[in-house]
């Protein structure tokens, strides 16, 4: 068990950090603080990606010369898949961002159990 964590120290390393993001998004009231643990998940996924697309001792798939062998190279899929990720998580922060603003203009705070209650109030 020791032998196979400490040769996939990435990805428990990943694990570990999407356990942190997870828990600040479960366990925070701001939005501002769960939007950061959201961040921290989507970083470690990509860290995850990432190494599992690693292969020691190839190159990355960039060729300079006629043909080569493919066995040299690394997976690309992986790399475009955390580049892709990484776009697409900038973009929902980017947006939930905005959606928090438009909160904190709405009911003057970030907390969510404050909003919640705010709502409660304007039912009835």
């Amino acid at each position: 068990m020791g032998e196979n964590l400490l040769r996939n120290y990435l990805e428990a390393g990943a694990v570990v950090i999407f356990s942190v993001g997870f828990s600040t998004l479960l366990l925070q009231s701001n939005l501002i603080k769960k939007i950061i643990g959201f961040n921290i998940m989507d970083t470690a996924v990509f860290l995850f990606l990432a190494a599992k697309g690693y292969i020691a001792g190839r190159r990355a798939p960039i060729l300079t010369g006629p043909g080569g062998d493919p066995a040299q190279y690394i997976n690309p899929i992986p790399s475009a898949l955390v580049l892709t990720g990484i776009v697409i998580s900038v973009s929902v922060t980017a947006f939930a961002l905005a959606l928090a603003l438009r909160l904190y203009e709405r009911y003057g705070s970030l907390d969510l159990n404050e909003i919640l209650l705010s709502r409660e109030g304007e039912k009835t």
